[in-house]
């Protein structure tokens, strides 16, 4: 039997719900991170207008009543088609908040993958939820791309997420408008933006200072790096302008377990990610949080798994109904990744809030296999889809 849902999360009836509800939780700066997107925020709409450009071709009178969203990928079976995308500082908008998210995810059964921009060591993660995945942030070094490896490796996690489409730090103007900065610097505005959210001020920052202390970056590197809030610590951006496919090769060579490349968008790229080594393929602009302009995922999506038949390819960016899940397998991903709605759910109900939309999205996933007309979801394909105007 699932957990009833807490009676305060009742009114949230879809994962945009959490989005709204989050606005008004968080403080402005922590909102204005994780709701934040590159320049004029033309790839974040982008993501979603491509879900908008295509529409389905139902089937009717067909024996639905034994449908199953199960699939199954690198040999384990999920219950749903949808992961947990990495969502980095998600302890700072929520208590514990990466514990609480792959906690959620492995009492679903879908999986997660934990940030490397994290404020909780990645070895209290996995000792908890030894199955999250883990995506690292590569430094800019040969020595302490191998230590971060190694410290992974040691900690348990058996799959490691690279992500590659963070060569350069993305334009900051949108988080500075919105008063953010990492790590955040103490100010009148900031202790106000506090003040006036006093459910996420005591019951995430300040429980988090009693019981933790004082969060730090602590998975960008083999060390521990910054505290979250300094007036003079500056957070260490490792200029990763000259990292190449040989250092992608490196990791292969020392990574023993399933290696998967994040940030792809260019048929090309995904053939040399195939070739050098790696299992898996997320097709991803960063949320709209770096290139803007770069190409939704779901235009190119339909190109990269044709030439990477052999790979599981997957896809973030944009997911927010079941809908849009069922039409990024329809077109080749294995499996899709949903970012934002999650760390909000997490923001505004802990572990329960982000059971609760996890729920919500595999409802609609069920609701909608049956009003497309199938059984499995190897039934899909983009036969069912039809350009919509």
């Amino acid at each position: 039997m699932p957990a009833p849902v807490p009676r305060r999360l009742r009114r949230l009836l879809c994962l945009d719900d959490f989005e709204r509800a989050a606005s008004r939780h968080l403080p402005r700066p922590v909102f204005g991170y994780m709701v934040g997107a590159a320049e004029t925020g033309q790839s974040l709409r982008g993501n979603r207008g491509a879900f908008a450009r295509h529409a389905f071709l139902p089937r009717v009178l067909v024996d639905v009543s034994q449908r199953s969203q199960e699939v199954t990928l690198f040999g384990r079976s999920y219950a749903s088609p949808f992961g947990l995308a990495p969502l980095g500082l998600s302890a700072l908008s929520a208590y514990r908040g990466d514990l609480v998210m792959a906690l959620a995810a492995a009492q679903a059964n879908v999986p997660m993958i934990m940030s490397g921009s994290s404020l909780i060591p990645l070895e209290q993660v996995a000792a908890q939820c030894p199955d999250a995945w883990f995506q690292a942030y590569l430094p800019g070094d040969e020595a302490n791309i191998v230590a971060l490896i190694e410290r992974v490796e040691k900690a348990g996690f058996s799959t490691l997420v690279v992500t590659v489409d963070t060569q350069v730090p993305p334009n900051n103007e949108n988080f500075v408008r919105m008063g953010f900065s990492a790590p955040l610097r103490p100010s009148l505005r900031l202790v106000w933006d506090g003040l006036v959210r006093p459910r996420w001020l005591f019951g995430t920052f300040l429980r988090t200072l009693a019981q933790h202390g004082m969060p730090h970056f602590e998975n960008n590197y083999a060390k521990r790096g910054a505290p979250i809030l300094s007036s003079s610590v500056l957070r260490d951006f490792s200029d990763r302008g000259h990292l190449n496919w040989r250092h992608f090769a490196l990791i292969r060579q020392l990574w023993k377990g399933r290696l998967v490349i994040k940030g792809i968008l260019n048929v090309d790229d995904a053939r040399l990610a195939r070739d050098a080594g790696a299992d898996g393929i997320i097709v991803s602009n960063h949320g709209g949080r770096q290139l803007d302009g770069a190409v939704a995922p779901l235009q190119v999506l339909p190109g990269i798994a044709a030439a990477c038949s052999d790979l599981p390819v997957m896809l973030d960016g944009g997911v927010r109904r079941g809908t849009d899940v069922l039409k990024a397998l329809a077109l080749g991903a294995r499996m899709v990744f949903v970012g934002r709605p999650f760390g909000y759910a997490a923001a505004v109900g802990g572990q329960a809030g982000v059971r609760h939309a996890i729920e919500l999205l595999s409802k609609e996933v069920s609701r909608d296999m049956a009003m497309l007309g199938i059984v499995r979801l190897d039934e899909l394909s983009a036969d069912q889809l039809v350009a919509s105007v």
